[in-house]
């Protein structure tokens, strides 16, 4: 169980939400955690429960049929999945997508997938990565094209996220390609939309329960008014949710590493090799007084970036380095973790295999490290 005890982001409120999370996911996603692995995805259930509990987007203001909580409690949950060891597409949503909905759409639109968003019967995605375009959203092919007071949306994504759940997704698509990045538009597509179709369940080095998802869109015929945001401001939208999205990440990664350090920290104590523990090594002491030096340090940065954002004071550059920097961290901390269990470490029954494995790919989603530190660097 993380320990909340030393921190400095969350208030009294924030904790008693804690508590909830805890129960829910004890009831609902840690009994389930192997079959989601297996089956690839988090079915129905489990989205619905947490939208009982009020877990899905709260944020979302009231009148749109949310709680109207900050962001903190989002960063709650968030640490909660990630020390659990879930990879459930539940952030996504209450991080990323509900966000867009709500300052973009327009009320009809907010009207129509808000208050399923947070019972848990619309689940949403967002399709930018194409199998050509990457970190570089500028050079996507996807078009979504005028005809009279339609768009017809033609491409494909990969890599996306909820994609096989998704009743919604966000695509990011060109509207106008001669204009550039100018030219992108967010354009809504329902999965009943003729012409849309799912591929296959990605199959993925780790983070099995997350359905991840190509995306096929032949001659998707939607109204104008399934257009989210401005004509030809895609981009601009795009880059003002990063620093929300990518804190995001940075939180998850730190909880990650917190419970991987955790579980090394048991193993350790609890083996024995030459007659003493493996604990009692001083390599081994070494190697965890170092991470648990650094893990202070993590909790201490995340709490600031924490306030700056609710602040409203999280500039793009500053979430853009906490991300790095706590994705490196959480690997440098899975990989060590995995070392000082040996060969137990290789075994897939024990959790630091799937926390080893889940951690590889948070240096890449979200703009890859290396993007992190380009943009870091322009703010130098």
């Amino acid at each position: 169980m993380l320990d909340t005890s030393y921190r400095s982001a969350y208030n009294e409120d924030h904790e008693a939400f804690r508590d909830t999370v805890r129960k829910v996911f004890a009831e609902h996603m840690t009994p389930h955690l192997d079959r989601h692995e297996e089956e690839g995805i988090v079915g129905r259930e489990a989205w619905k429960a947490l939208g009982e509990a009020g877990m899905l987007c709260p944020t979302v203001k009231e009148e749109n049929g949310g709680l109207g909580l900050d962001f903190g409690f989002n960063c709650i949950i968030t640490e909660e999945l990630s020390y659990l060891g879930s990879s459930a597409g539940f952030t996504l949503q209450n991080d990323i997508t509900a966000n867009y909905f709500e300052r973009l759409g327009t009320p009809e639109q907010r009207q129509k997938y808000l208050p399923g968003m947070v019972s848990g019967d619309v689940i949403t995605a967002i399709a930018m990565t194409e199998p050509g375009a990457g970190s570089d959203l500028q050079g996507i092919r996807t078009t979504a094209k005028k005809d009279g007071n339609h768009l017809v949306v033609n491409g494909s994504k990969t890599y996306i996220t909820n994609g096989q759940n998704a009743d919604c997704v966000i695509v990011v698509a060109k509207t106008d390609p001669e204009k550039g990045a100018k030219g992108t538009s967010l354009v809504l597509i329902d999965a009943d939309t003729p012409g849309f179709e799912r591929g296959r369940n990605l199959d993925k080095i780790g983070q099995h329960s997350a359905d991840t998802s190509e995306l096929f869109f032949n001659d998707c015929r939607v109204p104008m008014t399934n257009l989210l945001g401005g004509e030809g401001m895609g981009f601009v939208h795009l880059m003002e949710e990063l620093p929300q999205e990518r804190l995001g990440i940075a939180v998850g990664a730190q909880a990650g590493a917190q419970r991987a350090f955790d579980e090394a920290v048991k193993f350790t104590k609890d083996r024995q090799a030459f007659g003493k523990t493996v604990f009692e090594f001083q390599n081994t002491k070494f190697t965890l007084a170092d991470l648990k030096a650094k893990l202070q340090v993590g909790w201490a940065h995340l709490d600031w970036a924490i306030k700056r954002h609710l602040a409203g004071e999280l500039t793009t550059d500053e979430a853009s380095a906490a991300k790095l920097w706590h994705t490196d961290f959480q690997w440098e901390v899975c990989d060590a973790a995995l070392q000082l269990h040996g060969g137990a470490g290789y075994m897939n029954e024990y959790a630091i295999a799937r926390l080893w494995r889940d951690a590889r790919v948070t240096r890449i989603f979200g703009g890859t490290n290396e993007i992190m530190k380009e943009v870091v660097s322009r703010a130098i």
